[in-house]
């Protein structure tokens, strides 16, 4: 018996697929004998054959043992067609029995093309709702059914659901029309009293050329910094920075008060509510401790959980025997699990406590650079009251929803993105289901479904609690953006099969949800994170890693360096456009490997083998797990160096010889150029990194007293080189 043709059909109705298949589809050679799941096809011979034996009815599954007579006696053979479902969409098999039948290669094309033509890729939109005349639960319940039903169970399930909704609007939008995007940055021109440039990338070409007391409970946290949150909205005070965002941009922006800067943190939801846990690594996190934001008795207090080992599988049932692979053992990437809310929360306390203002529930509506400063306009969403201020430098921390970043880069804001989507699950599974001193890193249970291979992410929490994601890596396109709705309708679907539960029985505490973007960088310059007095940090400047995709784990990683650059450039005030894009979390170890992860995505409208990126990471993860633990972690946190990239390529291409075939699939030779661009940088940087990382930096501190006050834009940029050295190779602080 072998397997000559698997499909996978981008539906959830499989029921319509058999049906269409039984009475419908014609297969043009043979006998069409239905079963319970497809139907079995029998040349005349063995048809009758087997209608004189009384078998034709007698297996209600497909199975092969019928017409074995008269395949031994050489006159003909059988294929059997069947259908199931997992993941929420459908799967179709063809097995033939002994020898291939006539007419087989033309009978699999028609199939192949038949299915195609009446299950199209569709890629439906949100309906537009109107929350004036209904609610979010009745406005999405004929179209998310079950998303509606445990959002519900939710304790601001209305709330959150309407965030989810708000998040998938705004990422659509900024793909829509990429080209020309919502303008939002105004730039007055030098000399002019009421102008404003209204086309950032005319302007772009143009400039080119104090200890705080231990605090052990969220609550006194929260109380604490409530007392200090600013509701004013005075435009007298001139800030030194002004942070819209305030996720990532709390963080940032507590250390830069603590140096003495005032600073304005804008957030649009109530401060310290997130859509996202955190986890990271211990090693990750003294960052925060070296930087003198967080005590180390402080530190403990945020870690929810720390586990003792992380768990990497893809699904292999379906690959070739030299893409299957061990599970990846990786128990120092992401195994401290953090207390996100206190975090936010106890960062907005050493914020306030430095003299930081925070506007909380206020939405960013556009910012005006004059050559001075830059005025912010913002509303009061409670009251609907406008909100003005200025500051010497505005700080874009709005992650993907950030409409600053689509405009700064015109066209090619993001290449990429991780639709997220899961929930913290406060108990309610099954003893036996999951032990919570393991996590779950990237797994799949299952090959690509409906355009996506679905990947899962499960990591404890405090005392029974779970947090849980589902996630896909997707090519940004207008027709096709990558839809939270849809995936959350996926998640409450499949995630029995993930792990055994009864949904009714969860404890869901909060969902956890985003856009987590990507860029495919081929230098260090070939994206745009600044212009005059404004800069972008986090998942909108998305320059982080496109493996591990998470804006915090890069901003916490290069913290030391991109506030060192900050606050050279603040005191200094080079604040112009060509200063501040040196100020940049870039990492050219990281960049090399965005091919990897366009290895993950389905191009929309194409059609791949279903194993075949499950087969992908199988070869890869398979590889790394054969190395010393040390390996994997330094590749999976953006450590790996020239030396053990170029070992572990050529190890897989040696492994898989047709590995490369397979990405060539669905990567363009564009994709190629672009790759071997950013290889080329990677090996020049290595290089340089060898010649001069041991010394420069050493050397750029030495200097710094006499060249800083007599050059202070040249220090700057030997300060960024140093970094771009040791940091942008992922030599930073451990």
């Amino acid at each position: 018996m072998q397997e000559i043709l698997y499909l996978e059909v981008p539906t959830p109705d499989t029921a319509a697929v058999c049906t269409w298949l039984q009475h419908e589809f014609d297969p043009e050679i043979g006998e069409k004998i239905i079963t319970p799941d497809g139907f079995r096809l029998l040349s005349n011979a063995t048809a009758a054959e087997v209608l004189l034996s009384g078998t034709a009815n007698a297996n209600p599954k497909p199975t092969f043992a019928d017409a074995n007579s008269g395949n031994r006696n050489g006159r003909s053979t059988e294929l059997s067609t069947f259908v199931w479902s997992v993941q929420r969409t459908t799967y179709l098999k063809v097995f033939r029995l002994e020898d291939a039948p006539a007419g087989e290669k033309k009978f699999l094309q028609n199939l192949n093309l038949a299915v195609r033509n009446k299950f199209p890729d569709r890629y439906p939109e949100p309906p537009v709702i109107d929350l004036s005349k209904q609610s979010i639960f009745e406005a999405l319940a004929p179209y998310y059914p079950l998303t509606v039903k445990y959002f519900q169970k939710m304790p601001k399930g209305e709330y959150d659901l309407q965030r989810v909704y708000w998040w998938e609007q705004r990422w659509r939008e900024g793909t829509r029309n990429p080209q020309t995007p919502k303008q939002v940055v105004f730039l007055k021109e030098e000399g002019s009293a009421t102008d404003y440039v209204t086309d950032v990338a005319d302007v772009k070409k143009k400039q080119e050329g104090s200890a705080t007391d231990y605090v052990t409970d969220v609550a006194d946290v929260k109380k604490k910094v409530k007392s200090t949150v600013s509701v004013s909205d005075s435009g007298d005070t001139v800030y030194d920075l002004i942070y819209i965002g305030g996720a990532l941009g709390v963080i940032h922006a507590a250390v830069m008060a603590r140096l003495g800067y005032r600073v304005l943190l804008v957030e649009r939801m109530p401060f310290g509510r997130m859509n996202r846990e955190w986890n990271i690594s211990r090693d990750e996190i003294q960052s925060l401790i070296d930087l003198g934001l967080f005590t180390a008795a402080e530190i403990e207090t945020l870690i929810a959980r720390e586990y003792k080992d992380g768990y990497n599988k893809f699904f292999d049932a379906n690959n070739p025997t030299v893409a299957r692979s061990p599970v990846l053992h990786t128990p120092k990437v992401l195994n401290v699990a953090l207390d996100g809310e206190k975090l936010l929360y106890l960062a907005g306390v050493k914020l306030t406590e430095a003299g930081g203002e925070i506007w909380d529930e206020t939405e960013f509506v556009r910012a005006d650079v004059e050559p001075q400063k830059v005025v912010v306009q913002g509303c009061h969403l409670p009251t609907k009251a406008d909100r003005t201020t200025s500051a010497r430098l505005l700080i874009d921390a709005m992650g993907s929803a950030s409409p600053i970043a689509w405009q700064l880069n015109g066209g090619r804001a993001f290449d990429s993105v991780c639709p997220t989507v899961g929930a913290a699950i406060d108990g309610g599974f099954e003893p036996g289901v999951w032990d919570s001193e393991y996590g779950d890193v990237l797994y799949s249970h299952g090959d690509i479904s409906r355009g996506r291979q679905l990947i899962w992410e499960l990591f404890p929490g405090a005392g029974n609690e779970l947090t849980v994601y589902l996630f896909h890596y997707h090519q940004v396109r207008p027709e096709n953006p990558g839809s939270l709705l849809e995936l959350y309708e996926d998640f409450f679907t499949i995630l029995p099969e993930y792990r055994r539960c009864d949904l009714d029985k969860l404890v869901w505490k909060k969902p956890t949800f985003g856009y987590i973007p990507g860029h495919f960088s081929s230098s260090s310059s070939d994206r745009a994170v600044a212009i005059d007095r404004l800069i972008s940090i986090g998942d909108a400047a998305s320059l982080q890693s496109p493996l591990v995709f998470t804006g915090f784990g890069s901003l916490i990683r290069n913290l030391f360096r991109l506030t060192d650059l900050l606050d050279t450039a603040l005191k200094h005030n080079l604040l112009t456009a060509n200063h501040l894009n040196q100020i940049r979390a870039y990492q050219s170890n990281v960049s090399v490997t965005w091919l990897f992860s366009k290895g993950m995505m389905v191009p929309t409208g194409s059609s791949l083998p279903p194993q075949r990126i499950n087969s992908i990471l199988n070869t890869f993860f398979g590889i790394l797990a054969e190395e010393e633990l040390a390996v994997a972690e330094t590749f999976i946190k953006d450590k790996v160096d020239w030396l053990t990239f170029n070992r572990l390529a050529i190890q897989a291409a040696g492994k898989n010889p047709s590995l490369l075939l397979w990405i060539l699939d669905f990567v363009t030779f564009r994709d190629i150029w672009r790759w071997l661009g950013s290889y080329l940088s990677f090996t020049l940087l290595a290089l340089a990194s060898w010649l001069f990382g041991g010394w420069l930096p050493s050397f750029a501190r030495r200097v710094k007293p006499w060249l800083e006050p007599r050059y202070p834009g040249v220090w700057l940029w030997l300060l960024a080189t140093s970094y771009a050295l040791t940091y942008g190779m992922g030599k930073g602080k451990k």
